[in-house]
């Protein structure tokens, strides 16, 4: 059996997507962190709510870079 090349290493980009969050939440109260995560979870909501056909994908927010 023959070893693919592999093009995402997914457990990589999990942990830098999981040092992202840790960096913007680091120092935060819990009631800011809980404000961090409403945000994100309304400007995700916002997305779905948007017909495919009219989508942009908007730039990743600076808080999570």
């Amino acid at each position: 059996m023959e070893k693919k090349n592999k093009t995402i290493d997914c457990i990589q980009m999990k942990r830098r997507g999981a040092e992202a969050v840790r960096k913007a939440t680091e120092g935060m109260t819990p009631e800011e962190e809980l404000a961090f995560w409403e945000e994100g979870t309304a400007e995700l909501v916002k997305i779905q709510d948007t017909p495919r056909q009219s989508r942009t994908r908007p730039a990743p927010p600076d808080r999570v870079s």
